[in-house]
């Protein structure tokens, strides 16, 4: 992919002039553009590029045969492993790739989804960092058992090897956050090879990041991206020996059934939730920042906050920090909320209005500003709730909106159900021990850090290899 000749050097990241560039699959062949395209357009609804999309039965039959190689990096140390993967990382950041200088390609980004450009570029950093890392941190997600790799000298009495499930790892990406690409990258480490499925909202990222990845010695075979429609999107996952979907809660129902005979790893809403035991003042900024972070847009981004004492007191000082925020076009520097069409961002706020019916409005009456360009920034919004098990805690919506609740130390962990990360203040050794012994809280995090505090080397939803390896029992070699 290229940016069209002839763009001033002073036009703003992103812009597009002359013809449209095309991001074109990239296949075991190479680059692959086909004749069934689609345009991709920014949150104005300006043209950005002309995106690929592979017919499914091209799909079905490359993932048949990638099934059927052996595994891609078998005969790779560790060493050779992690350097190539730091390469990829520094090319990643810093290189200019298919075209796009890494400027262009934030600027990019930022148009196509929305989200400030000040939180692409950071996200891109952040997949500079997993891929740096990567191979420790997949070491670090194995057994203590396990033999190291390569090791057959089997003791009598046996011994553990960890080995792959497979060897081919379909992904299904979503586009809320270009960071998601940070978390299927452990699959590379354990030697899988990967087949990308692009979110048609932001497919420059993994284009991106599978040229980076190519460049620094990976073949075009081990990892690939592989755009289509939603309709088509099944071949990749039923195709793959594993899978990992991302979306919202209609696609986790879609696929965590099993019904289409892959494992399938769903990564769906965070549903982030914050208790505060005590006085709130301290924390107040981690939790505006937890809320508003990010641009609002993470599954690791605080939704509900539950507050022992004065929460309206709390929601009041809260929505005056959130109100600070400041709504813009998304490639401008200083914008911090995100960006939807307007029509789509009115439906957003629609269905916000329907999800907040009994609750007190504390900040959020109008949750649109348009932009005037035919798209609109969106949020913030803070609504009290009069209970901490009321529906509405557990409603995520694409930019900075949070709920806040009474909570009592009769209430225990219940509320915090469901969360992929609960950041606690105040809470004693009980609740703690409570809130780690419920299986559906994934995180707990002291209120000294974001939510959305996320180093390289720490599980996201636990560790990627928890799910693409079993530990096997082999003696008697």
């Amino acid at each position: 992919m290229g940016t069209a000749p002839g763009a001033a050097d002073t036009a703003p990241p992103g812009t597009v002039t002359g013809s449209l560039p095309f991001v074109d699959a990239l296949v075991p062949a190479g680059a692959y553009r086909t004749g069934r395209r689609e345009t991709v357009r920014d949150v104005a609804g300006e043209p950005l590029a002309e995106l690929s999309l592979v017919p499914g039965l091209f799909i079905a039959r490359t993932l048949d045969r990638l099934r059927r190689e052996p595994a891609p990096s078998g005969g790779w140390s560790p060493a050779r492993l992690g350097r190539r993967l730091r390469s990829a990382g520094a090319a990643f950041a810093s290189d200019t790739l298919g075209g796009l200088t890494r400027q262009e390609h934030d600027g990019l980004v930022a148009r196509s989804t929305g989200v400030p450009v000040s939180v692409v570029r950071a996200a891109t950093a952040t997949i500079a960092d997993v891929l740096a890392g990567v191979v420790d941190t997949a070491a670090g997600a194995s057994p203590r058992a396990v033999l190291p790799p390569g090791r057959r000298d089997v003791p009598d009495t046996g011994a553990v090897v960890w080995r792959r499930r497979g060897r081919l790892l379909g992904v299904n990406a979503s586009g809320n956050h270009p960071a998601v690409h940070s978390l299927w990258l452990e699959s590379l480490a354990l030697g899988y090879r990967v087949a990308v499925r692009p979110s048609r909202r932001d497919p420059f990222t993994p284009h991106r990041l599978v040229l980076a990845l190519r460049s620094a010695g990976f073949a075009d075979d081990e990892v690939l991206t592989l755009p289509c429609d939603h309709s088509t999107a099944e071949e990749l996952v039923g195709g793959s020996d594993l899978a990992m979907v991302f979306g919202g809660d209609a696609t986790v129902r879609r696929y965590a059934g099993g019904r289409y005979g892959t494992p399938v790893l769903t990564q769906g809403p965070g549903r982030v939730k914050v208790l505060i035991r005590g006085r709130w003042d301290p924390y107040l900024d981690v939790v505006a920042d937890s809320v508003g972070g990010l641009g609002g847009v993470s599954c690791l981004n605080a939704t509900a906050v539950l507050v022992e004492h004065d929460p309206r007191g709390f929601a009041e000082a809260l929505a005056k920090r959130l109100a600070a925020l400041r709504p813009g076009p998304p490639v401008e520097e200083d914008t911090q909320l995100p960006c939807l069409p307007l029509a789509e961002a009115r439906r957003v706020e629609d269905a916000l209005r329907r999800g907040a019916a009994g609750c007190e409005p504390v900040l959020g009456d109008t949750v649109v500003h348009d932009l005037g360009d035919g798209s609109a920034a969106l949020g913030p919004a803070v609504h009290l709730v009069d209970d901490p098990t009321a529906e509405q805690m557990g409603l995520e919506m694409p930019f900075p909106c949070v709920w806040v609740a009474p909570w009592s130390p009769d209430h225990g962990a219940a509320p915090l159900r469901g969360s992929l990360v609960v950041g606690v203040a105040g809470g004693n050794t009980a609740l703690v021990d409570a809130l780690l012994d419920e299986p559906s809280i994934r995180n707990v995090y002291g209120l000294d850090r974001p939510t959305w505090w996320l180093p390289p080397e720490m599980p996201h939803d636990g560790y990627l290899a928890e799910f693409l390896m079993r530990s096997t029992a082999l003696a008697g070699i």
